[in-house]
């Protein structure tokens, strides 16, 4: 009896050979493109990130950071601070003191302002008419510094040089001067300044010595006149420590060499300040506010 033939097993198809050739040779193909090819390491950073962000990838965050939300416009986005709604409501305020009041307290306040500066002003204007012929020619200028009046002195016509001597033309101008200061109150400060070439004499040792005896020099006229009372001056030697201009020619040093007479408003003026306010505080019960540029000046206070 003959026997039955073996049935023959299934076995991998033929193609499965060539296409695994085929695969073979294009993996082979794209490691040799890779190999040729160049990575921009900041550019895959960036869009590695940029893929982070997008798909939700989760990040650690430091301890110390507040965790921020994202937005499509924004790279960081913080939320702002919830406020409440804003309600249409009127409410009714009171005040004890007059509602006019603020607005003549403010009006007050100019006119005191008003006042003072009208009264340097009116000062000022006294003494350039004192001054009138010699500003003129250029021996004195007159300036206003806040409250204080300067009146500065140049040295041609006032002192030879390198001398503390008054020329009595000068003289007879300081004692005309006095007049004026024995009615306007402050303190008088008489400043010396020289320029920066050095002196050295039998009587000036230096450029301090000449300032500070020029400046003595004046205030002694005006001492003499007797309208000026001593306790009001203050005698300064400053040599060449303030000049006016450089020292580089004969203009500009002789403009440092001058002394300077400043009439210091700041102590009478306060005081002023201080009796129109209290004119004013001695009304506010009432709600009036007295006409400053009307009310008589005080017996012992300013002599404008």
């Amino acid at each position: 009896m003959d026997e039955l033939p073996e049935e023959e097993k299934a076995g991998i198809p033929a193609w499965v050979v060539t296409f695994a050739d085929l695969m073979s040779l294009l993996m082979c193909f794209f490691v040799l493109l890779l190999s040729f090819s160049e990575i921009d390491a900041q550019k895959f950073k960036q869009i590695a990130g940029e893929l982070a962000q997008a798909f939700g990838v989760q990040r650690e965050v430091p301890a110390l950071e507040i965790p921020m939300g994202t937005s499509p416009v924004f790279d960081q986005f913080s939320p702002a601070p919830p406020e409440p709604t804003v309600v249409n409501e009127v409410r009714q305020t009171t005040s004890e003191q007059a509602p006019e009041l603020d607005t003549l307290r403010g009006r007050a306040e100019a006119d005191i302002q008003r006042q003072l500066d009208q009264q340097v002003q009116e000062t000022t204007t006294r003494v350039a008419e004192v001054l009138d012929e010699a500003i003129r020619d250029g021996r004195v200028q007159l300036a206003e510094d806040e409250h204080r009046i300067v009146i500065r002195i140049e040295e041609r016509g006032s002192f030879p040089s390198g001398s503390a001597d008054i020329t009595w033309e000068f003289e007879g101008l300081l004692l005309e001067m006095a007049e004026v200061f024995a009615d306007i109150p402050g303190k008088l400060t008489i400043e010396g300044h020289t320029d920066n070439v050095p002196i050295r004499s039998d009587r000036f040792r230096s450029n301090w010595d000449l300032s500070a005896v020029r400046a003595s020099s004046v205030a002694n006229v005006l001492l003499e006149s007797g309208a000026v009372e001593p306790q009001r001056l203050v005698v300064k030697g400053l040599a060449d420590t303030r000049p006016r201009a450089n020292n580089d020619s004969t203009e500009s040093r002789a403009l440092n060499r001058r002394v300077e007479i400043i009439i210091d408003l700041s102590g009478p003026m306060a005081e002023e300040e201080a009796r129109l306010r209290e004119l004013i505080e001695g009304h506010q019960d009432e709600i009036l506010i007295p006409n400053i540029e009307s009310s008589p000046a005080p017996s012992a206070g300013l002599a404008w």
